[in-house]
């Protein structure tokens, strides 16, 4: 097994995570079977009781596992499988040492950060780089680790002492670290002091980068690249300049440009390759080369509204945002994403703020399509519902998910079937003598109090309904009879409800293994292009070659080509996994 261990330094977010997907797909791209881990020095035992605003997007695994957002990136750029236990907490490794303390598996030794909590460590990326993680059901021949937050951190030194002890562990023709720096440019010119500090108190802890990626908004100059090869310690083919390009699928080529592959695999000693391994890669890299040049060339634009409640913090949606992304570059378009905080539309809002009122009002009514993702309490929910109605009304192209396939159940059942009042149960607590049938409940079989991996999570089976061979959503799927996508939520469409809802035109066209939860409604109506909700979030499995079937019809119908799209021979989902 070969580890390549990405770190950061000088400030966060600089963009770690798609250097280390990139660096996996470079690898992929030589015929190898690639595996990723993310450490994130955070206390929490996973991402799940986050708030989307404290630390992005909450990624949700097949196992049910809820991650950190750039496990999502690993999957959606190497196209593989991860669990939850790829994803390493400071809580899960001081909860796993603790629980060997009070079994008496250390046998009276005084437990400490060094050996038990960094052995600990090792110990548990060793045994997670050899899950495997693609279609082959080998164990992957490279591990890229990425190591989150910035290396100085308090939190973050128990696992840069364990990494320093694991390179001799594993030996130095199996491990390279790449550390990422920032390049800022200050009145002209490029500063390499931050990059020189970063990599001195990186050594002063015992690691020693292999190879140093500059991030900087452009191009590294060659006196730059030279000045920190000579202060950093490294040679000039060992620095790697990421300036800002196109989008982030540009990074691998950028990355191949600069022969970062021809220098690790000398570094990792890697030998002859399996030339139908070979043959492979090769492909992919031809695959993933035209999607980008064909990105480029596109110049037709689509604009779709994401009405949401966390729209501060982009990163809050980042699945969401990928899929749309791989949707328009399917369909060969631009996509232009207009951030619409649901609060703004609603009634209240003319009174306190007029102006934004109109302005998140203009946005809906000038796209092409409307969004609404998910998300959790009652902030702005009747602004979604607005939106939805909106999109409904006026044969706009409409994707719900999760909580948006809520929002237009209780939009359908307020204004079609005309129960005035009626809303989930996570927004009101409903009253015998209320009289009001709720749209949403609470699933019967999820903890109401204890809301830590409660929910409804992972992969599950979502089967059509008969007779939809009228669906465009199935036709998206490639009329399969049922499909595997991965949830995460703790209500459902109230089933008393379900028969008058499909007499009026909107369809339950899928539900669960039991037949008994709603999982998918569409419109049934000829005129109108797209009008679709699922309980499931399809964005946690698109891929950046295979993107997401709803988030393509949406994206398809918005830009008027769906049926085109519907015509392709491409959409061949494989219906289990």
């Amino acid at each position: 097994m070969k580890y390549v261990v990405v770190s950061g330094g000088v400030i966060s977010g600089i963009g770690k995570g798609v250097l280390a997907s990139s660096t996996g797909l470079l690898f992929k791209t030589l015929g190898l079977r690639v595996t990723s881990i993310k450490i994130d020095p955070y206390m929490n035992i996973d991402a799940g009781t986050m708030s989307p605003l404290e630390h992005g997007e909450c990624f949700v695994l097949n196992d049910g596992g809820e991650v950190d957002l750039d496990l999502g990136n690993y999957e959606r750029y190497l196209n593989i499988t991860l669990t939850r236990n790829h994803n390493i907490t400071t809580g899960k490794i001081y909860s796993k040492v603790i629980e060997r303390e009070r079994k008496g598996d250390y046998l009276g030794k005084t437990v400490q950060v060094v050996p038990h909590i960094t052995n600990a460590i090792q110990e548990w990326i060793e045994s997670v780089a050899k899950i495997p993680v693609d279609d082959t059901g080998l164990e992957p021949e490279i591990c890229i680790i990425e190591l989150g937050g910035t290396v100085g951190d308090i939190e973050s030194a128990p696992f840069v002492e364990a990494l320093r002890q694991f390179q001799f562990r594993v030996g130095s023709d199996n491990f390279a670290l790449i550390h990422v720096s920032l390049v800022p440019v200050i009145h002209g010119e490029q500063k390499t002091k931050p990059t020189q500090a970063a990599i001195k108190d990186l050594r002063s802890l015992g690691l020693t980068p292999d190879m140093v990626a500059c991030r900087c908004q452009e191009k590294l100059e060659h006196q730059t690249i030279e000045k920190i090869g000579m202060f950093c310690h490294v040679g000039p083919d060992q620095v790697i300049a990421v300036h800002d390009v196109n989008s982030t699928y540009h990074v691998p080529l950028l990355l191949k440009e600069q022969k970062m592959m021809k220098f690790l695999s000398k570094k990792l000693n890697i030998g002859e390759i399996d030339q139908s391994a070979l043959t492979k890669g090769e492909a992919l890299l031809s695959k993933w080369r035209h999607l980008t040049s064909s990105h480029d060339k596109s110049f037709e634009t689509v604009t779709i509204a994401l009405v949401g409640k966390y729209t501060h913090l982009h990163d809050s949606y980042l699945s969401v945002i990928k899929s749309l992304e791989h949707a328009s570059m399917s369909c060969n378009r631009r996509l232009k994403i207009v951030w619409v905080e649901s609060t703004n539309l609603e009634e209240s809002m003319k009174g306190e703020n007029l102006s934004e009122y109109h302005k998140a009002w203009h946005y809906v009514c000038q796209a092409d399509g409307i969004l609404v993702p998910g998300g959790f309490g009652s902030r702005g929910i009747e602004g979604m519902i607005s939106a939805a109605k909106y999109a409904r009304e006026n044969n706009v192209p409409y994707l719900g998910v999760c909580l948006g396939l809520q929002i237009a159940v209780i939009e359908f059942v307020r204004n079609v079937l005309g129960i005035k009042g009626s809303t989930s149960q996570e927004f009101d607590n409903y009253k015998e003598e209320d009289h009001i049938t709720p749209s949403v409940i609470y699933m019967p079989d999820v903890d109401q109090i204890k809301l830590g991996g409660t929910m409804r999570l992972g992969i599950h089976e979502t089967k059509f309904t008969a007779n939809t061979e009228w669906s465009k959503l199935k036709g998206l799927y490639g009329g399969v009879g049922s499909v595997f996508e991965r949830h995460r939520h703790r209500y459902e469409v109230n089933p008393d409800l379900i028969e008058q809802i499909e007499s009026k035109g909107l369809h339950f066209i899928g539900k669960d293994e039991t037949g008994k939860r709603m999982e998918m409604i569409e419109l049934k109506d000829d005129s109108h292009k797209f009008f679709v909700g699922t309980q499931y979030h399809p964005e946690y499995l698109s891929k950046v070659l295979d993107p997401s079937r709803p988030f393509l019809g949406l994206v398809a119908a918005s830009a008027g080509i769906l049926d085109d799209v519907l015509k392709r021979d491409d959409l061949n989902y494989r219906g289990e996994f």
